[in-house]
């Protein structure tokens, strides 16, 4: 460079309108002294006039002022930093231009011009140092006034659209960039125009006009610019682009989104349905989710034959539109496509499928689609597509397309990891709700192959049942609920639970429920039958080495569980119950009014305790009996906590429905969710009686001389009651069952003869001691009667009762007699 161009650009660099001047002579020697110098260094003139300039610097400057001499005669002045000393030593740090003064005639002199640089702004840059700095900065600055009209901005604000500078000045922003949010930016603008503070890191998201079609971010900050006096002259503001930061954010988001929203149940559907509202998020305009019908079974995937074959289902889909349009297939329909179309050939293959562009006119690859609804894609609205295989261990169960609308940018490289990082998520999720929708499936048919098939008809009750299972995440628990036809028209009412989940809970279910029948055909009472039933289940947790179970030890075993055990005498309308860890029974009364059984708890099965009681109570015709497991109480509190809640229950049973199946029903929909935390069982009895025109009773004296005249009211009974045909095997076993109580037993013999479903011929006596059906030889004269009781009736037994016995034989009345 020459001498005249570093001149040039020393002049350009030292720009101080508030420069303090002094004269040296050609010696450096002060010869004259300003009162800009006596402020800015606090020398007087008669202290420095006539003394070396190097007395004024420091050691180091001074040191350097012939060398600076030298290059002041050479290039005609010089422009730097020096480093001053202020009387009394304190060093100021100073901008220094020397140029020659030259008088005519006179001897040569130098100008000096000094000025303080501490606290200036800019101190070492002309204005076109940063004019080139504003100017050629990549980061797009923009100055605006007081009215928020663009007054000046630098060309890289030009790549964010808007127009060149000249074609912004004067216009506002909502001018500027009509798509913009103006309104939000310059508020941001006029706070720090009233107060002074900048604004730092504000973050903007939309879409701009140079890229209308896709949404971009922009970080801008925003500072205050001020007068000499200190009075607000506009806002300078920059902005820079963060658009892939802001999508990076994004994507982090959609997958923590993911992590949170997908797989909050085991439910095939629902877990599907959950992709297709996540990804909709920030990412795709519409999302299908289609999956093998064999997967939605819970079955393994089936191998894939012919490509135009393969039995696709729509398990879940989402859109940004209300009314989801862009869907041609519902959900649950079979998803059929054309053979070779992509979603095919993903499914096949294994490997993913992105197309940027698609074919406005091409029709959607779904076959079937119902009359009248849009099929190309330019009436679907759609033109970018990515369809990624839904693969989970190895196995492909479907495929997740994504579709963009008109209003995005394509899909790129980044938008299919992100898609494919989403599906093998979810793809998990999937996988587990397939393998338990098979588990629970098996244990489901294995619980309902346990539970009653239909309930058995009988005369005592009408009887309605209810089940329904817990959730997929608690799992299928062991809630079960019979009804149990006894002698005399009698029926015992059972509901109980197993504590524990899944087939275990269900297996424990069925040998507790088969063991309460077998209990039961021995006509014990409630208390009896309870007790044997806990002796029962004790002894296979012993055999099992199964601990009793705590209510902090939860498990899948017999021992724990609970039972209640009623009986119900249509006669009479007696009915007796005892409970084991169970729910007392609630009474509907046939006024309405709901009731509570008021009865004593016993330990739960398998844990040991003090022995089961039992309460009787009278129940009028037309009452309701209300059996059910504890999950129908169970509910969610304000809290979130489980709580239970009679009132809910005695409301809902309050409530008149014009069937007993509609209105048991109606109390579960009312207690209990469609996916309860636990199972909910619930057995509803209408109680009836048997009125006295079916029930017939004698009293009859302990002698064999009255067995004659049994037989004939026996027979005169059935006449009156239209049974004539059953007369002759009736007298039979009134003969056989009469002569036995008379000949074996003590006390007042009693016979009674019941019209139902069947004929019941029972005797009662005194004795606590039971008959034995024997075989009699040849030889032998007796110990023909029960067998001859037991080959003419359909079927016979022996119950206790509190005074004694009572023998019973039934005869049908549907089939002739033998």
């Amino acid at each position: 460079m020459s001498t005249h161009e570093e001149q040039d650009v020393a002049r350009r660099r030292f720009d101080v309108a508030d420069a303090a001047p002094l004269l040296l002579d050609a010696q450096g020697v002060v010869t004259s002294w300003t009162r800009g110098a006596q402020q800015l260094l606090a020398y007087t003139a008669a202290e420095v006039v006539g003394t070396k300039v190097t007395g004024l610097l420091s050691p180091e400057d001074a040191a350097r002022v012939p060398e600076l001499a030298d290059r002041c005669r050479r290039d005609g002045g010089w422009v730097g930093l020096l480093t001053a000393r202020r009387k009394g030593g304190r060093p100021v740090r100073v901008m220094v231009r020397i140029t020659p003064a030259v008088e005519p005639g006179g001897a040569p002199h130098w100008l000096v011009l000094v000025s303080d640089v501490a606290g200036e702004r800019g101190w070492d840059m002309t204005r076109g140092v940063l004019e080139q700095m504003v100017t050629d900065s990549p980061v797009g600055i923009a100055i605006v006034d007081t009215d928020l009209r663009c007054v000046w901005s630098n060309e890289a604000l030009e790549r964010y659209g808007g127009g060149s500078p000249r074609e912004r000045l004067g216009r506002r922003l909502a001018e500027i960039q009509p798509g913009l949010d103006s309104e939000g930016i310059e508020t941001q603008m006029r706070q720090v125009l009233e107060s002074g503070r900048p604004v730092v890191g504000y973050e903007h998201v939309g879409q701009i006009r140079s890229a209308p079609h896709r949404e971009t971010a922009h970080m801008m900050s925003f500072t205050r610019l001020d007068d000499d006096q200190g009075h607000p002259m506009g806002v300078y503001y920059t902005v820079v682009d963060i658009t892939e930061r802001h999508r990076a954010r994004q994507r982090l988001a959609l997958l923590d989104r993911a992590g949170e929203q997908i797989g909050r149940s085991l439910d095939i559907t629902r877990t599907a349905q959950e992709l297709a509202d996540v990804a909709v998020q920030d990412f795709a305009d519409f999302v299908s989710v289609d999956l093998l019908e064999s997967v939605l079974r819970g079955a393994e995937p089936e191998p894939l034959g012919d490509a135009d074959q393969v039995p696709l289902r729509r398990a879940g889909h989402q859109s940004v539109n209300p009314g989801i349009p862009e869907a041609v297939v519902e959900i649950g329909a079979a998803a059929t496509y054309l053979a070779g179309s992509p979603p095919i050939r993903c499914l096949t293959t294994g490997r993913s499928w992105r197309e940027e562009r698609l074919d406005p006119l091409a029709r959607e690859w779904a076959t079937d689609v119902p009359d009248g609804r849009p099929a190309t894609f330019l009436e679907l609205g759609l033109h970018s597509v990515m369809i990624v295989p839904i693969q989970a261990r190895g196995v492909t169960m479907g495929v997740t397309s994504f579709f963009r609308r008109h209003r995005q940018d394509p899909f790129d490289a980044d938008d299919l990891n992100l898609a494919e990082d989403l599906v093998s998520r979810a793809a998990i999720c999937v996988d587990n709700a397939r393998r338990y929708t098979r588990e629970r499936d098996s244990a489901l048919v294995l619980q309902r192959s346990l539970l009653p098939q239909r309930l058995p008809e009988q005369d005592a009750v009408e009887v309605a049942a209810c089940y329904r299972p817990a959730d997929e995440l608690t799992g299928l628990g062991g809630d079960w609920y019979d009804l149990i036809p006894l002698s005399g028209a009698r029926v015992a009412l059972v509901v109980g639970e197993v504590p524990g989940h899944g087939i275990d809970a269900a297996a424990a279910m069925g040998r507790v429920r088969t063991a309460v029948r077998t209990l039961a055909a021995l006509d014990l009472p409630p208390e009896g039958v309870l007790a044997h039933l806990d002796d029962l289940v004790a002894r296979m947790a012993r055999e099992e080495g199964v601990r009793p179970l705590t209510a902090e030890e939860p498990g899948e075993q017999a021992v724990g569980s609970g039972c209640v055990y009623v009986v119900y005498d249509p006669v009479d309308g007696q009915c007796t119950m005892a409970a084991a860890g169970h729910p007392a029974p609630a009474v509907v009364l046939p006024d309405g009014i709901v009731r509570f059984v008021d009865l004593p708890q016993g330990p739960p099965l398998g844990a040991g305790g003090p022995p089961f009681e039992a309460v009787e109570l009278a129940l009028a015709e037309g009452s309701t009996l209300a059996l059910h497991t504890d999950g129908l109480l169970a509910h969610v509190d304000d809290g979130g906590a489980l709580a239970t809640d009679r009132d809910r229950l005695r409301h809902a049973l309050e409530q008149r429905v014009s069937s007993l199946d509609l209105r048991c029903q109606a109390v579960v929909d009312a207690l209990v969710p469609a996916r309860p935390h636990d199972d909910v069982a619930l057995l509803m009895a209408h109680t009836r009686r048997l009125g006295a025109d079916r029930v017939a009773d004698w009293d009859l004296a302990a002698d064999p001389a009255v067995v004659a005249d049994a037989r004939k009211e026996a027979a005169r009974q059935l006449t009156e009651w239209g049974l004539e045909e059953l007369a002759f095997t009736t007298e039979l076993v009134v003969s056989e069952l009469v002569t036995n109580a008379i000949r074996h037993a003590e006390g007042p013999v009693r016979l009674r003869l019941i019209r139902g479903r069947a004929l019941i011929c029972e005797v009662s006596d005194g004795s606590a001691t039971a008959p034995h059906l024997r075989h009699p030889r040849a030889t032998d004269e007796g110990g023909r009667g029960l067998l001859l009781v037991s080959q003419f009736s359909e079927r016979w037994g022996t119950r206790f009762a509190p005074g004694g016995k009572v023998i019973w034989a039934e005869q049908s009345l549907t089939r002739p007699p033998a």
